[in-house]
């Protein structure tokens, strides 16, 4: 399972592949972004770009795990739960932490993403937090205090954010004056605003990464009426 983003992408013709020769606008508009986004996991690793902020592996789900994602939010309407957990041990955690009602698919699919997620930083052990969220949980734009952070929505609206050209910092936090987002200054248009889809796996570099000091990602969670349901994971270490 580790091999999925440490193998070589290879072409038809068993040669590695030139990335230079086959960036396309849209790519080039997104690193201008500081995204990285790609149908392959691979694109994970893009994190370590010194101009990627967020890389974003989209995902789709087939219908057995959206059968079982939604029979674990009817069974949890408000699950919250935050475990420290391994590659060897997460699946026997969060089938104890989740009191068996989380099926086997579901299960292995969270379990691969700490698998990957621990590859990708040679991690023994990362802090995991499932939640059943029917409201904003950060709703105000912030940047997060960790080296990286993985950010999934299994169910509902996901994750917004913002690019650091758009942004300004001097407006986050008590930079504000008490104002939202939207009037604080903090961006300048609504068009400037960014955001997943249900089942992106996204990477969002922090304040803690080194080098990225003063340009942690910027984001928030995105409004949501009172008859909306996330269930939402994150992986975090440092």
């Amino acid at each position: 399972m580790n091999a999925v983003l440490t193998k070589p992408l290879i072409t038809n013709s068993n040669q590695p592949l030139n990335i230079s020769s086959v960036v396309s606008i849209k790519d080039q508009a997104h690193h201008k972004l500081g995204l990285s986004a790609s149908e392959q996991p691979t694109v994970l690793a893009d994190i370590y770009q010194s101009d990627i902020n967020i890389a974003v592996w989209q995902r789709q789900f087939d219908e057995g795990l959206t059968t079982a994602i939604s029979e674990f939010i009817a069974l949890n309407p408000n699950f919250s739960k935050s475990v420290s957990v391994s590659p060897e041990n997460a699946f026997d955690k969060l089938e104890f932490a989740t009191d068996g009602t989380a099926s086997k698919v579901l299960l292995e699919n969270m379990v691969e993403l700490v698998d990957m997620f621990c590859c990708l930083f040679e991690l023994e052990e990362v802090g995991l937090r499932l939640a059943v969220l029917n409201k904003a949980m950060c709703p105000r734009f912030h940047f997060d205090q960790v080296p990286c952070r993985l950010v999934t929505t299994y169910h509902g609206v996901a994750t917004q954010w913002l690019p650091n050209e758009s942004v300004d910092r001097s407006k986050l936090g008590r930079g504000s004056n008490g104002q939202p987002d939207s009037a604080s200054g903090l961006y300048n248009h609504e068009s400037d605003i960014q955001q997943l889809s249900s089942g992106d796996v996204a990477l969002l570099k922090g304040e803690r990464w080194s080098g990225n000091e003063n340009a942690g990602l910027v984001h928030r969670s995105p409004v949501t009426s009172s008859d909306e349901t996330r269930l939402l994971l994150t992986l975090d270490f440092g």
